[in-house]
């Protein structure tokens, strides 16, 4: 009896490491966007980010080669740019402070439509740094859009 029991443990145990393990990155675009058009961008601060992340994502725009500023939200009319970038990020402590959950949403400026979106999900063993996550769910839209891009007839 005590090694059956030993034995479910066991299974549970390796069933709880493997959940834990888990991680994913997405992007999709919305039908009909054109991110081939969209060369600058105003990333939004989320008021209750306090790991400057519109700065991370602003920065990571700028080394792909685009225009792009960070700042407060604006009244919509204010914006001067092609995209509007906001993002959700999502902390979970586990020993240490760790960026669990990032989704970037490129808006059309002029409305507020959803472009594109990406997310990326990292739980503690699998933890990426926020620049990290920033660059893989950017570079996963970007992809994304070079793909859709090329697959058109």
């Amino acid at each position: 009896m005590s090694s059956r029991l030993t034995l479910i443990l066991l299974a549970l145990g390796a069933l709880l490491f493997v959940s834990g393990c888990s991680n994913r990155a997405t992007a999709t675009l919305s039908p009909g966007a054109d991110l081939s058009r969209v060369k600058t961008f105003y990333v939004v601060h989320q008021p209750k980010d306090t790991h400057s992340i519109h700065y991370l994502i602003s920065d990571k725009l700028l080394k792909e080669g685009y225009s792009a500023t960070a700042g407060p939200e604006l009244p919509q009319s204010s914006y001067k740019v092609d995209s509007i970038v906001t993002y959700v990020d999502r902390w979970m402590w586990d020993i240490t402070l760790y960026l669990l959950e990032l989704t970037v949403t490129f808006r059309d400026a002029t409305n507020g439509f959803p472009l594109a979106v990406g997310n990326s999900y990292h739980t503690s063993l699998t933890r990426k740094s926020p620049e990290e996550m920033v660059d893989e769910v950017l570079t996963n839209i970007l992809n994304t859009s070079k793909q859709t891009k090329q697959g058109a007839p």
